[in-house]
């Protein structure tokens, strides 16, 4: 069976007590007993492999077997997300996560539907932010990924002038991404449009900021699924699958 993994802050001493809400679930949902193992982490590579030595109402008492630190990939993948409709921002959060996608920018398109504004920034990003914890949690992820703040296009652009290679997935592109030649190293920017796609004028703009259009494949993919295909691809290319 797979070791559970929870996030706590601290991760220093030889017992280690789980609690808040973390332990709640632990002990409450899990119902985690002694003698069992999970690993802690705290979201940036720091890990302690544990062993339940004492199970509370809503916490853990643990004994620290061993700990490590994962070094983080050497390129990171960044994907850009234009805000797709419903709860599919959330779906492919959770899909992308799961697959390893370092850092998730969403993306207020001029295609996008949905637009998040005023105070629904606030709990859309929490929203997303909460799904990548909890997939990242489920995939054993040690590194958990960055869910940055909502993008306008301008800074979009500025992502991928920076970038080491910046992509734009674009149905009539005439490169496909399995062939696109890759950097030895730096920040890879993949942008993802809404259900309606990237605009000319967006196109236009991204690739004045260096960025290559790119074909992933031969059907169409939703907006939430495209950003998962794309991040399996450059994920086996670079040598991270």
């Amino acid at each position: 069976m797979t070791v559970p993994v929870f996030l706590a802050e601290d991760l220093n001493g030889a017992e280690l007590t789980l609690d808040g809400p973390e332990g709640r679930h632990a002990a409450s949902v899990r119902r985690l007993r002694a003698g069992e193992r999970v690993d802690l982490t705290n979201g940036a590579g720091d890990v302690a492999e544990c062993v339940v030595r004492e199970v509370f109402k809503d916490a853990l008492a643990l004994d620290v077997l061993a700990r490590y630190t994962v070094e983080p990939p050497a390129r990171r993948l960044v994907v850009v997300q234009g805000l797709p409709k419903g709860d599919r921002g959330e779906l492919a959060v959770e899909m992308m996560t799961e697959v390893g996608v370092d850092v998730i920018v969403p993306w207020a398109a001029s295609r996008s539907i949905t637009q998040w504004k005023g105070d629904r920034i606030a709990k859309a990003l929490g929203r997303w932010r909460a799904t990548a914890r909890e997939a990242g949690k489920q995939a054993r992820r040690f590194h958990l990924p960055q869910v940055a703040e909502l993008a306008s296009t301008a800074q979009v652009e500025g992502l991928l002038a920076d970038a080491a290679l910046g992509l734009v997935l674009h149905e009539e592109a005439a490169e496909p991404l399995s062939k696109v030649a890759l950097p030895p190293g730096g920040d890879i920017v993949v942008v993802v449009g809404p259900e309606g796609g990237v605009s000319e004028e967006e196109l236009r703009r991204f690739a004045a900021a260096k960025a290559v259009p790119v074909l992933l494949g031969p059907t169409v993919l939703r907006t939430s699924t495209a950003g998962v295909a794309a991040a399996a691809v450059l994920l086996a290319r670079t040598g991270r699958w």
